[in-house]
C-alpha cells in the first residue's frame, strides 16, 4: 500500500462521468485541531480532485478523517494547511454549493416531513411556498407523497433517511456530501437505500448536469457497488494512500452484487486496508 499517492490515467478517468470538469480539488491539504490532550493532526497532505458528476467513496479505518475531509470540503471545518477549492473558488467559510447528509436523519420531531425538507430554505431566507412544489415532487421521487404531513416518528429508520436526502436536495445543490448516511439501518434496508440513492442520483440533476456525490462509508462493498472511484485512506494522521477506479458497468442494480468484479475488488480494498492497520485476515475473509 503506497504512501504517497500519485494519481494515475486510469484513476483519473473511470469513466464519462469522471471526464469532466474539476469540481472539487483538495490541494496538499493538512488540518490540526486543539484537543485538552494537546494539538492532534487530523489531515496530512492531501491532493484530491473530484469531477463534476462523479459519484466519490471514501474509505478507512475509524478515526482516519474521511468526515473531518468532508466538513472541509463543506466550508465547515478550515484546513490549517494547503487549501481545498469548489468550482475554482478556495473554501473558507459554508458554501451554498454543498448539501449534506448525515448517518442520523436529523428530522426535527416536531414538525412535518413536508416542512423539515423546506428547513433549508428557511435557514437560507428564502420562502418555503416558492418551493413547496419541488419539495413534494422529491418526495414523491422517493416514494413518500403519503407521509408528507407527517411526522419524523411516524416513519422507520430508512423513510427518515429518504427524507433527509429530500431535504438536502431542496435547494439543488451540484454537491452532495454523504457522511455514512446508511451506517445505522438494518442490512437489507441498506442495500435498498443504495439502490435508491443511485436511481435518484441519476434523476436528479443541477443545471441538467449530474450531481457530485463525496460518500463516506466503512463498508468496502457499499463503496464499491455505489463509487466511479474509491478513495482509500490512511490511518490518522489521515493520508491518500491510494484510489482505485470501478469498473463495473452502469446501470447498477441489485444483480450487480453478484458480478464477480465487485467481489474480487472489494477483498482487494479489503486486504489493502488490512495491511494498514495492522489487522489480520482470518481465514474465512472480511465479514460484511
Amino acid at each position: 500500500m503506497q504512501e504517497d499517492h500519485v494519481m494515475s490515467p486510469a484513476a483519473e478517468q473511470t469513466d464519462g462521468a469522471a471526464s469532466g470538469r474539476v469540481l472539487i480539488e483538495v490541494d496538499h491539504a493538512g488540518m490540526i485541531y486543539q484537543a485538552e490532550s494537546g494539538p492532534v493532526e487530523a489531515l496530512r497532505d492531501i491532493s484530491l480532485q473530484i469531477r463534476e458528476g462523479e459519484f466519490v467513496a471514501l474509505v478507512g479505518p475509524s478515526g482516519c478523517g474521511k468526515s473531518t475531509l468532508m466538513r472541509a470540503i463543506a466550508g465547515l471545518r478550515p484546513v490549517t494547511s494547503g487549501r481545498i477549492l469548489v468550482d475554482g473558488v478556495p473554501v473558507d467559510k459554508p458554501i451554498p454549493k454543498v448539501g449534506m447528509v448525515f448517518q442520523a436523519a436529523l428530522l426535527l420531531k416536531w414538525r412535518s416531513v413536508l416542512d423539515n425538507v423546506l428547513l433549508p430554505v428557511e435557514l437560507s431566507g428564502g420562502n418555503p411556498a416558492q418551493y413547496r412544489e419541488r419539495a413534494l415532487a422529491l418526495l414523491k421521487m422517493v416514494g413518500l407523497s403519503d407521509f408528507a404531513n407527517k411526522r419524523p416518528g411516524e416513519l422507520s429508520g430508512g423513510m427518515q433517511q429518504r427524507a433527509s436526502l429530500c431535504r438536502a436536495l431542496i435547494l439543488d445543490p451540484p454537491i452532495l456530501l454523504m457522511d455514512e448516511p446508511f451506517g445505522a439501518l438494518d442490512a437489507m434496508t441498506r442495500d435498498e437505500m443504495n439502490i435508491e440513492l443511485l436511481r435518484i442520483w441519476g434523476e436528479s440533476s443541477s443545471g441538467g448536469q449530474r450531481k457530485t456525490i463525496v460518500f463516506v462509508t466503512h463498508s468496502i462493498p457499499e463503496a464499491v457497488f455505489l463509487a466511479d472511484r474509491v478513495v482509500v485512506m490512511s490511518p490518522r494522521p489521515g493520508r491518500v494512500a491510494n484510489i482505485r477506479p470501478v469498473d463495473i458497468a452502469r446501470p447498477r442494480t441489485a444483480e450487480t452484487r453478484a458480478d464477480p468484479a465487485l467481489g474480487r475488488l472489494s477483498f482487494e480494498l479489503y486486504t489493502e486496508l488490512s495491511g494498514a492497520t495492522g489487522r489480520r485476515e482470518t481465514r474465512a475473509g472480511p465479514q460484511w
